[in-house]
């Protein structure tokens, strides 16, 4: 990891970067956009066939291998499971289906003046759960979809995974899941969001991916609703005191995922920045992933000092912050998920905390966070008035429909008012 300076002769070499990383997710998805339209778009229009040609290419799918994993797969995949990782998919499925839970927004209705209003939290009808499989499996991750999924009251939850392994497939026991395929990539993506014969499609897709899967989601996003653009993974630790054995573990840790992934240190203190980087290049030796992510997408921007660190730490918006202490968490505006001191490692919020994983990239959380049950609600608003409310708020609503021109408008509210006077219906 290579440190810069915010100030002085490297300041505009700092500068260039910051810039370079908060135009990261469009630079990416433009790169890869013509060849995943492709795979979008012979999926649309080929259904299985096309699915089939790109799971054997890229997922090494064998041409008599079935779509669909059964339940049987599953149950059995739990029962050949170690008893030491299935009472840790317990805990962790405990602790992010109670988070959910209380997550759960409430449907409510209030009543004042004749004018009742509310909401209803309805569940979507159908879901897509994109686990990646590729170069690691990630059961934790289909418990992170899945089960809030579940918790929210979402009736039909697919999950889509290349290459499932059998801790993943166990992870779907565990969840319940009915409907699993095994495939991934664009082309899963595709299949969830237009549907072939063997996959009927979803109302909305969530989970995280790699660069294609991120860039298949955001093509899609007009015909399929999506959560957000939750991969390659990002790390940002915003520190004056931390230990920097402790940093350089969790900067490897999430470097490690993909070599596309994004590692930062923000410090104004420049022991901590020479010795985390001597920490860094000590623990990543022999995580030849985790040293490429580093080697090309680590830096640590040394400030003057700890304002200026916060500052550069908005900017960046990354998905995985971890601060010192509480203190700092009323000047953080923009992060994902927030880790806070030194004994919390991210990789605790990876697994077993509850608070979801999957989580906003590319500066995505400027605008929402984590992956929740939300994602799986519909807030429908309701309304009714008795003829005393509409009679206390109808001439100003006619009032301001005459206001924008809307003449039809005004006569919705007036037919009403002048029947009630009139002796007409209740």
């Amino acid at each position: 990891m290579r440190v810069i300076r915010t100030f002085g002769p490297s300041a505009r070499e700092a500068e260039r970067r910051l810039r370079q990383i908060e135009q990261r997710s469009g630079a990416a998805a433009a790169r890869l956009q013509p060849a995943v339209q492709r795979i979008l778009t012979a999926v649309q229009r080929e259904g299985d066939t096309a699915l089939r040609r790109y799971a054997a290419r890229y997922d090494r799918l064998a041409p008599d291998a079935g779509l669909a994993v059964s339940r049987q797969e599953m149950a059995e995949a739990w029962k050949q499971t170690p008893l030491a990782l299935r009472r840790a998919m317990q805990a962790a499925a405990k602790n992010i289906r109670q988070f959910a839970q209380w997550q759960m927004p409430k449907s409510w209705s209030r009543t004042a003046a004749g004018r009742t209003v509310g909401q209803r939290c309805l569940p979507l009808p159908s879901v897509g759960c994109y686990v990646p499989g590729g170069r690691y499996p990630l059961p934790s991750t289909l418990l992170m979809t899945a089960l809030p999924a579940r918790v929210a009251g979402v009736e039909r939850i697919v999950v889509v995974s290349p290459r499932p392994a059998r801790e993943t497939l166990a992870a779907a026991h565990l969840a319940g899941v009915e409907e699993m395929y095994r495939i991934g990539g664009a082309q899963a993506v595709a299949a969830l969001a237009y549907g072939t014969a063997s996959i009927p499609r979803v109302e909305k897709i969530v989970g995280p991916g790699n660069l294609y899967v991120t860039t298949a989601k955001r093509l899609v996003a007009f015909d399929c609703a999506i959560d957000m653009m939750a991969g390659p993974t990002e790390i940002a630790i915003a520190s004056e005191s931390g230990d920097p054995a402790w940093i350089a573990a969790d900067l490897v840790a999430q470097a490690e995922h993909d070599p596309e992934a994004m590692a930062i240190l923000i410090t104004a203190n420049q022991a901590l920045a020479q010795a985390t980087t001597k920490g860094v290049v000590r623990q990543a030796a022999k995580n030849p992933i985790a040293r490429q992510s580093l080697t090309v997408h680590g830096v640590i921007f040394l400030t003057r000092d700890h304002a200026e660190t916060l500052a550069v730490t908005n900017r960046i918006a990354a998905e995985h912050l971890t601060v010192d202490d509480r203190h700092d968490l009323p000047h953080i505006r923009n992060a994902g998920s927030i880790f806070i001191g030194g004994s919390t490692p991210q990789s605790m919020g990876d697994y077993v905390s509850g608070p979801n994983h999957v989580l906003p990239t590319g500066r995505a959380a400027r605008v929402r966070g984590g992956l929740s049950v939300y994602d799986f609600l519909r807030i429908v608003t309701t309304q009714e008035y008795s003829a005393a409310g509409l009679a206390s708020l109808g001439e100003a609503a006619m009032t301001l429909a005459a206001a924008e021109g809307l003449v039809a408008h005004a006569a919705s509210v007036a037919v009403r008012m002048e029947s009630r006077k009139s002796g007409g219906k209740r």
